[in-house]
């Protein structure tokens, strides 16, 4: 196989630095908890394939199959399986390791929960407003409900500082991975389904998807290990 089949796989794999070296410079006991991240992760990647399966049904985006193993499944790359796992596990390592030092200040948690109540509305909007385009209208809107789901309904505000600084810590491998993706290009999108914004030439949708990924798998990790089902 050609080098080049390799880039995208080989990116992907780069995220996995973070887990790793987590591992050797703490003692979080995170192999227990794998448990419960596992099913979140599944859960979570159920729920983006559906939606990647159907986006690219649509040419929504594209795959260059230069960059590609040529590896698929139901017409999904086995790169795009593979992020769909990779990437919320490494967002999980990182959270672990900043609990111990950010979820003791209590006092910031109401700042958190306010900020999370802007982006709901500034979401809620651009879905209005972009509601013709596929990609930004789905992205925004389902953010938008979930994150009022959390910030209403569901235990995982408390955590949300832990949760707001972990994903800006995982949007520096993000941004790497996701503007060679888009230089190269691995992954191209349709212009009529966005924003037609970008930073470093990556989608602004993009981030969002990934901050949605993030708290989807977050929240259904921390339902789990706090009730200990099994």
């Amino acid at each position: 196989m050609e080098l080049q089949k390799l880039v995208y796989l080989l990116l992907l794999l780069s995220y996995l630095i973070i887990p790793v070296a987590i591992s050797f410079r703490s003692k979080i006991p995170f192999a227990f908890r794998l448990r419960y991240l596992l099913p979140a992760v599944l859960f979570s990647g159920a729920i983006f394939a559906m939606w990647d399966i159907r986006f690219t049904e649509f040419s929504i985006w594209t795959y260059n199959p230069e960059y590609l193993t040529g590896i698929t499944l139901l017409k999904i790359p086995v790169e795009k399986w593979l992020s769909l796992l990779i990437i919320p596990v490494s967002g999980a390592y990182i959270y672990e390791s900043l609990k111990p030092k950010t979820e003791d200040a209590n006092s910031k948690a109401n700042i958190f929960v306010a900020i999370s109540l802007v982006i709901f509305i500034v979401l809620g909007v651009l879905a209005y407003v972009y509601r013709k385009n596929l990609f930004s209208f789905f992205t925004f809107f389902l953010t938008a409900i979930y994150l009022g789901y959390t910030a209403f309904r569901n235990r995982f505000k408390k955590h949300y500082q832990t949760f707001y600084i972990t994903f800006l810590i995982l949007l520096i491998p993000f941004t790497f991975v996701s503007a060679f993706v888009g230089a190269l290009p691995i992954i191209a999108y349709s212009s009529d389904q966005i924003m037609n914004i970008a930073i470093l030439g990556i989608p602004l949708e993009k981030f969002v998807y990934l901050f949605l990924m993030l708290l989807i798998s977050l929240t259904i990790y921390e339902y789990l290990n706090e009730r200990r089902y099994y």
